[in-house]
């Protein structure tokens, strides 16, 4: 359970007003911007290299699911943010401190959700910064960094 393909399974059941993303995300060279790397599901909203754009106005769910590997795990917490963005604008924010010396192991991983209900316009673009990208876990468990964004009536 819990893959990309179980929650593209659970997303298409899910009713929702036409309009609907789920794609999975990367870090990119030199960008603290999160990358759309593959075309999970896109339906009514228009999916770009680094955003997606709404289409239509309404309320929307917006959620990213990150996935974090700590190789070298030092003794000094390291501040992790993630901020979702609205037309380049911070929306929400998560902040978590991570790899703390009384938790600390050789390797670390930690998974983030972030979750967003809010109005959205049409043109609006969501697009995702990370203060850390790389400790993106996208090497061992590639698919379980995702974006996410359904519309409700």
């Amino acid at each position: 359970g819990n893959t990309l393909e179980d929650y593209l399974r659970i997303l298409h059941r899910v009713p929702h007003n036409g309009a609907a993303a789920y794609m999975r995300v990367s870090s990119t060279v030199n960008s603290s911007r999160l990358s759309l790397v593959e075309k999970g599901t896109c339906e009514a909203i228009e999916c770009q290299n680094q955003e997606l754009v709404i289409k239509e106005q309404g309320l929307y769910l917006i959620f990213c699911n990150l996935n974090f590997h700590f190789p070298n795990c030092s003794k000094s917490p390291v501040d992790l943010k993630i901020e979702l963005l609205v037309n380049d604008m911070v929306d929400r924010q998560t902040l978590s401190t991570l790899c703390a010396s009384e938790t600390c192991q050789d390797k670390t991983f930690k998974t983030l959700l972030h979750l967003h209900l809010t109005h959205l316009n049409k043109q609006d673009k969501i697009s995702v910064t990370l203060n850390h990208p790389e400790f993106l876990n996208d090497v061992s468990l590639p698919n379980e960094n995702v974006l996410g964004v359904l519309r409700y009536s």
